[in-house]
């Protein structure tokens, strides 16, 4: 044990998308930071988190308490921790593409999975999910309409915060640049 503490823990580093996996043994979190920029090639600040949960682990006296192997996630600039989601794969045939693309399919699949994911979407993710035709996957995938129905109006009232929020960051710059100019 002790010649372990010498030559550092080994631990599993993963990326915030988990297709990047990596083996690196550290003595420290420094030093855990240290090879994880090289490894990784990252630039920058980075945030260390447990894969399994998302716990940051930001001092070494927690560090000093992982058990060896542990699954640890990278973070970088903006990336925030999310949960093993479960690959959902449906085969869709050329017809039932025509009303809805694989990619709404697997969309709804991830969020049936786990539906706080809504609350991360991009505007184009938001658009298709507000605007999909229930009846259309409710045949093939979900036999849940009242789920399709309610995750396409949440999808719609995201959508309309989030070009809310815009207009208002829009106008604010506006406000800024025009003060900036008389001031």
């Amino acid at each position: 044990m002790e010649a372990n503490n010498q030559n550092g823990k080994p631990f599993k580093i993963t990326n915030c998308s988990r297709d990047t996996r990596k083996g690196i043994v550290a003595l420290s979190l420094e030093d855990l930071c240290s090879k994880v920029n090289e490894k990784l090639n990252i630039e920058g600040a980075i945030t260390i988190v447990l894969e399994s949960d998302g716990t940051e682990i930001d001092d070494e006296e927690y560090f000093a308490t992982l058990e060896p192997h542990t699954s640890l996630m990278i973070l970088t600039r903006d990336e925030k921790w999310t949960s093993v989601s479960t690959p959902f794969n449906i085969s869709v045939d050329q017809v039932d593409n025509l009303k809805c693309g694989p990619e709404l399919v697997g969309l709804v699949g991830k969020l049936k999975h786990n539906i706080c994911n809504v609350s991360l979407l991009g505007g184009a993710e938001l658009e298709m999910l507000s605007d999909m035709d229930p009846d259309s996957i409710t045949d093939i995938t979900f036999p849940d309409k009242i789920f399709l129905e309610q995750l396409k109006e949440a999808s719609g009232r995201f959508l309309t915060e989030k070009r809310q929020a815009k207009d208002a960051m829009d106008l604010l710059r506006l406000y800024q640049e025009k003060h900036g100019e008389t001031g």
